[in-house]
């Protein structure tokens, strides 16, 4: 965080430094645009195959097949999720919530990709609807579906409050893996990452640049839809602090469930839709 009073005086070209033009960092134009009209087209004659309900503080794993489509839906009233997803026959291969930020800006939505980690970097899933992206970036610099916090998690909680804390979305994550994929919790956890805050309404103070939550505007029937680039296993939490307007990891906040379903488009993947390879970089590190 930065001081509100600086130690170090300001040089006399300070205002000349500050007014450097800003240089998007990763242009996105080269990469491939998502044919968003076939993959929506394909979900409206898919039939659903699963359908899983996520209790409030707890978490579930599901699988997505590659060319199906999967989307997460608040039922009963405002509730906010963690996201994880791998690859499903190699948990090695998770996503990466630090490149695709950096790919598609601090939050997601329609035609952004979840974006796999090295060596792999291919996308993982693709955003195709959204039925909160009317909100943008409110006055205070926030929007929905973050890539920008991690999780809450039990050590940090310890940090701050000194109390031990098992329903955080970390710990929640951890157990539906450990119960999934037949894993000891200590081995389960080093798989949980980063995650997508799906629904969650965050962004960072300006000023400070500490980040903050707000009450979400997610209701029921609210719904973010994917299309599976890679066969998947995904796990989602319902995060013990609800809507997220004032607090997490507590019992205290007002929790409802989620669902997850998963449906198997008409007669096979959508029209003109591929697996993406692995990332085509050649290895070696040659200097």
């Amino acid at each position: 965080m930065k001081p509100a009073h600086p130690e170090t005086p300001p040089p006399a070209d300070a205002g000349a430094r500050r007014a450097a033009p800003a240089v998007v960092s990763y242009p996105p134009d080269t990469l491939p645009a998502p044919d968003l009209d076939a993959y929506r087209a394909a979900t409206a004659r898919a039939a659903p195959v699963a359908a899983i309900t996520v209790p409030p503080r707890q978490a579930r794993c599901f699988h997505v097949p590659a060319g199906h489509f999967f989307r997460i839906v608040s039922t009963e009233g405002p509730q906010v999720g963690d996201l994880n997803l791998w690859a499903a026959d190699d948990l090695s291969e998770r996503f990466y919530a630090g490149k695709t930020r950096a790919l598609h800006g601090t939050h997601l939505s329609v035609g952004d990709r979840m974006w796999s980690g090295f060596p792999h970097l291919r996308p993982m899933a693709t955003i195709i609807r959204d039925t909160l992206d009317w909100y943008g970036f409110d006055d205070d610099g926030g929007s929905v579906h973050d890539v920008i916090g991690t999780r809450c998690d039990p050590y940090t909680n310890h940090l701050l409050t000194g109390t031990d804390y098992h329903h955080c979305c970390h710990s929640n994550l951890t157990r539906a893996l450990a119960e999934e994929a037949g894993l000891p919790l200590d081995a389960a956890e080093g798989h949980v990452h980063d995650v997508l805050n799906v629904f969650m309404c965050t962004g960072f103070l300006r000023g400070t640049g500490q980040y903050f939550m707000k009450a979400s505007p997610v209701r029921p029937g609210d719904t973010l839809e994917f299309l599976a680039e890679i066969d998947l296993l995904g796990a989602l939490s319902a995060c013990p602090g609800g809507d997220c307007g004032t607090a997490h990891s507590s019992d205290q906040a007002v929790c409802h469930p989620l669902r997850v379903e998963v449906l198997r488009p008409e007669g096979g993947a959508p029209a003109g839709w591929a697996p993406p390879a692995r990332n085509g970089y050649g290895g070696g590190h040659e200097a």
